[in-house]
């Protein structure tokens, strides 16, 4: 079981290269809408282990709080997140010439990607994220929102998948997410270019749902997004939703058996007798279902795997 105890507030917790905020601010006490922002802002938002530290801290908190139905995640000042920070290095050391640093203090076997723990705690976080891309969004800075629900962006905003550039590979899991966002084609044309696009540029096809025309309505748009869905939909549906895309079976028959064991498992539901309810009632409805504890009971339906040295994946380490 995991020791985390979600806050009384979320505006007086302390990190360091990320705020986390209620929307409003003015609130006292946690919101339905939760707003994480990448706060390095003189260095574009570069991504350090601090930060992986700071937004995996957070999504764990936010992941067991039942007051909590949606998250914001934007930057703050004229970029979204420039990368990795290549004054730290790659691996979180610093040579004395200032360059990237080279040396490994592990095995290979047992190092685990800072951008690939960060995108696995979005995508393992029982509440939706809506990414609102402001600005310049490049390597881990665009990589991390790809287990994100929804990705709107500022249409001129600089997007790049530039790790051949870089003498390194995809990370943060994005050869997974990547492909099954655009396909493989378009995939395949912006890691082996490793070009900077404008996010309005066609070779991103359907990644961004919404393109806007400034940073300050992108941000916006994704607010009204997550009150929408904060307001309207279930936790646990929309939880369900998102796994049975990504983990499910590899066939039509397949896929066919699991939906039809979540789905019966759902009927009857606290949730689902809402949903109905308000709909016949003609009203909004009030959905308090959580997971796990409102799963259905073939969730999770997939083999976990063991990522942190005894912490089986579909757990949540202590933070």
């Amino acid at each position: 079981m995991s020791s985390l105890q979600a806050p009384q507030s979320y505006n007086s917790l302390r990190f360091n290269h990320i705020k986390v905020s209620h929307v409003p601010a003015s609130s006292p006490t946690p919101t339905a809408v939760i707003q994480i922002t990448l706060s390095r802002p003189n260095k574009h938002n570069a991504f350090t282990d601090v930060m992986r530290q700071d937004l995996e801290r957070a999504y764990g908190l936010i992941d067991i709080d039942e007051r909590v139905k949606v998250v914001v995640l934007t930057g703050e000042g004229r970029s979204f997140c420039a990368g990795a920070d290549l004054e730290i290095g790659f691996l979180g050391g610093k040579k004395g010439d200032g360059s990237v640093a080279n040396a490994k203090t592990e095995r290979d076997v047992d190092h685990r990607d800072g951008g690939g723990r960060v995108s696995l705690a979005i995508h393992r976080c029982t509440k939706p994220t809506i990414a609102a891309i402001q600005g310049a969004a490049v390597g881990v800075g665009i990589t991390m929102c790809l287990p994100a629900c929804i990705r709107v962006a500022y249409s001129k905003a600089k997007v790049g998948f530039v790790f051949s550039r870089r003498g390194i590979i995809m990370e943060a899991c994005s050869s997974y997410f990547l492909p099954r966002l655009i396909g493989h084609s378009r995939a395949l044309h912006l890691t082996t270019t490793g070009s900077v696009y404008t996010a309005d540029n066609p070779l991103f096809g359907t990644l961004f749902s919404e393109l806007l025309p400034s940073p300050e309505a992108t941000l916006a748009r994704a607010l009204e997004l997550a009150d929408e869905v904060a307001n309207n939909t279930s936790t646990v549906s929309t939880k369900m939703m998102r796994d049975l895309m990504y983990r499910g079976p590899d066939s039509a028959e397949g896929t066919h058996l699991l939906d039809s064991k979540v789905i019966h498992g759902l009927f009857g539901s606290k949730d689902n007798n809402e949903g109905v309810q308000s709909f016949m009632e003609k009203r909004p409805a009030k959905f308090t279902g959580q997971i796990p504890q409102d799963a259905p009971d073939a969730y999770p339906w997939w083999s976990p795997v063991d990522i942190n040295g005894g912490v089986v994946e579909g757990q949540r380490p202590k933070l």
